[in-house]
């Protein structure tokens, strides 16, 4: 059946919304050349997609806002994605539209897929154990084909009609230090015998706006609290470096900026204060104990405690199905809050081995590597079939 793709040059509509879906998304396309290496593709995402020949029509940079308040801001250019993407897969021009996460954008563009016949493929599956379980309905008429990335999702899925399956999360392909805990220690000049602390206030600006400060006030009443500690904060790629100099002032922390290497600080620290998202599970992945924190415009929130319906935020605590580790949401976002359970963490050895110990089963329920591999495989695959059912024009 391979033999049917030889002289095919499948056009594919992918799209992206945020940083991490432009990563996954120039994983997922390298892997897709290497079955269909006659493949193009077109859509929306950042820098690396377009290393990897995606031809973008637009890009990610103005596409990361978080929050209904926060997103009417950008109202203008949203509207304007969305028409331009709408046309596009209007045009018929696309064999098959590849939709990574981002679901505000990305189930109004499968519901136009199904309206023009072209088949969707959703990586990264919308949150639906978390809120609005009823765009499942939708999710069944207009994707093909449902990669979900969470073990307990596949099975959500598929109990309500939708063609899904889990094949693994592709962290676990992705989280790797660079280097040994040791060395990375060295290079960062850090203290054998005194604790380190990693800060991370997020790869968004609003989230830097909202939890920077109150991280370094909670640094300053660890550092009283144990007479002496190291501080380390990797700077995100989408942050700009000078705002974050520019908030820690005269540094009287000594607290150490590290660009490009996040994994590697990770992997140095003793314990984490983490803003909630993707990168609590990348932490748990490298087994390092941590605090979640996160907040909100106090309307977001509000609405956002409306239409939630599970008791957990952090993506790693959502996965291990319990409070692995402690999370501070909104109004418990405090200095003191965090410091007391860094310290609680710091000072109880026995608890911090056993976060770690746990963290590790959480590893292991996430799959084996080869995760996008075996994505595009079963797109390529598919393609194949397409392909082969097509009828010869007489």
């Amino acid at each position: 059946m391979w033999d049917k793709m030889k002289d095919k040059h499948p056009h594919f509509l992918i799209i992206a919304g945020e940083a991490s879906g432009d990563l996954h998304g120039s994983n997922l396309v390298s892997a897709l050349k290497a079955f269909l290496p006659h493949s193009r593709f077109s859509g929306m995402g950042g820098s690396r997609m377009r290393e990897e020949g995606v031809d973008t029509l637009f890009g990610i940079e103005r596409m990361g806002t978080v929050g209904i308040v926060e997103v009417l801001g950008e109202f203008d250019h949203y509207y304007k994605v969305y028409r331009t993407l709408m046309k596009e897969i209007a045009s018929r021009r696309y064999d098959a539209i590849i939709l990574i996460d981002y679901p505000t954008l990305n189930l109004r563009l499968a519901k136009q897929g199904r309206c023009f016949d072209c088949p969707v493929f959703f990586f990264i599956s919308p949150q639906i154990w978390a809120w609005r379980k009823g765009r499942i309905r939708d999710i069944r008429k207009s994707v093909r084909k449902m990669f979900v990335i969470l073990p307990f999702e596949e099975k959500l899925y598929l109990d309500a009609g939708v063609d899904a399956e889990f094949l693994g999360h592709p962290f676990i392909d992705m989280v790797h230090p660079s280097r040994p805990r040791e060395e990375s220690r060295e290079k960062y000049s850090l203290n054998a015998g005194v604790k380190t602390i990693g800060l991370l206030p997020g790869s968004r600006i609003n989230e830097v706006n909202s939890l920077l400060d109150v991280m370094i006030q909670a640094a300053e009443k660890i550092r009283s609290e144990l007479g002496s500690c190291q501080f380390l904060l990797p700077i995100a790629d989408s942050i700009n470096p000078d705002l974050i100099r520019q908030r820690l002032g005269a540094n009287p922390l000594g607290i150490q900026l590290i660009q490009g290497e996040t994994y590697d600080v990770m992997n140095s620290c003793d314990t984490l204060i983490i803003a909630s998202g993707s990168a609590t599970l990348e932490a748990g992945i490298l087994g390092c104990p941590m605090v979640i924190v996160y907040k909100l415009n106090p309307l977001t929130h509000w609405l956002a405690r409306l239409l939630i319906k599970i008791p957990l935020v952090g993506l790693v605590n959502i996965v291990a199905g319990e409070e692995v580790v402690p999370e501070l949401i909104q109004h418990k976002v405090t200095a003191e809050n965090i410091s007391s359970e860094v310290l609680a963490i710091l000072r109880t050895p026995e608890k911090e081995q056993a976060v770690r110990e746990r963290l590790l089963k959480i590893r292991k329920s996430l799959g084996e590597p080869g995760v996008m591999k075996l994505v595009a495989k079963r797109i390529a695959d598919f393609m194949v079939e397409l392909s082969a059912n097509e009828k010869t024009p007489v």
